[in-house]
């Protein structure tokens, strides 16, 4: 037991350094060698290094140091160690990538291929990096902190609520004095929101992706056997009703089961195994609350 839980324990934190390496690179490769400004805590400390010359590293420490400490009481001293982690792992790459990473490769790869490649290139891989923290119970820390304690108590994606502060902290670099005329700052701001889009957009779709669900229905005259399979096998609950068809006037039996997506194939080859004459419907449901799939929030 104990050694299934280290096992555990070392494969969620393998998993939220993988997704801060994502995270790292998207900025280091993509976004810092065009001087953008993209949202959270990582873009104040972009904007502080574009204006002051203090390394990002160091602004993102300090910052995330003050969040953290709000958020320990929120979240809980579990969440408090992995976010501690992610963020001395994130303040570490974001200080050793630069110099590991060859200028050429980043020429090639990003400063060639223009600025709206690159925001849309580095959104995404910024959202995936953040998406793989968040689905081990971390953060990379802050806006990320404040995503997760108003998504514990409130019903709104956190990227949603990422998009409404990248907003602001986009905006407010046009006030942050810098080399380039008004025209290149407003371009600059431009790609910061694209930027924001495309990483909200992102960030709901694989957060949310291995949560979508959906509702099959089931017409088969071997319904007891499907039923007990899907009930042992896949260890899903299953609902019959009882049946008309309206043509035959013939009583009928139909199964209703709700399962997550990626459950689909393994539930169709199932099906297949015992009826392969078997009538489904199949269709994608918006929410699935209760035991097993998410729970309601206030």
């Amino acid at each position: 037991m104990e050694k299934n839980k280290a096992l555990s324990t070392l494969k969620s934190y393998a998993i939220i350094t993988i997704g801060l390496l994502f995270y790292v690179l998207a900025w280091t490769i993509f976004i810092i060698p065009h001087h953008l400004v993209g949202g959270g805590v990582t873009g104040i400390s972009a904007v502080i290094q574009y204006c002051t010359g203090f390394h990002v590293s160091y602004s993102f420490f300090i910052i995330n140091a003050i969040l953290l400490l709000i958020a320990l009481k929120v979240l809980g001293p579990a969440f408090g160690v992995k976010t501690v982690y992610a963020m001395v792992v994130t303040t570490i790459l974001l200080r050793v990538a630069p110099m590991v990473i060859p200028e050429d490769f980043i020429q090639i790869i990003a400063i060639e291929n223009g600025k709206l490649l690159s925001v849309i290139l580095g959104g995404a891989l910024s959202a995936l990096g953040i998406s793989l923290t968040f689905s081990q119970g971390g953060s990379s820390g802050g806006t990320d902190i404040i995503a997760l304690m108003i998504n514990k108590y409130r019903a709104i994606s956190p990227g949603r609520i990422l998009l409404i502060l990248d907003i602001f902290i986009i905006g407010s670099s046009l006030i942050v004095p810098t080399e380039g005329s008004w025209g290149e700052r407003i371009a600059n701001l431009v790609y910061g929101y694209v930027m924001a889009g495309v990483f909200s957009y992102a960030l709901d779709l694989f957060v949310s992706g291995s949560k979508q669900s959906v509702q099959i229905l089931i017409f088969s005259k071997q319904y007891e056997k499907i039923a007990d399979r899907i009930t042992n096998d896949l260890h899903r609950g299953v609902t019959s009703l009882e049946g008309k068809g309206w043509y035959t006037k013939n009583s009928a039996t139909v199964l209703v089961v709700v399962a997550r997506k990626h459950e689909l194939k393994f539930l169709l080859n199932l099906i297949k195994e015992e009826d392969p004459q078997a009538f489904l419907s199949v269709g994608s449901v918006t929410g699935v609350y209760g035991t097993g799939f998410d729970v309601i929030k206030k």
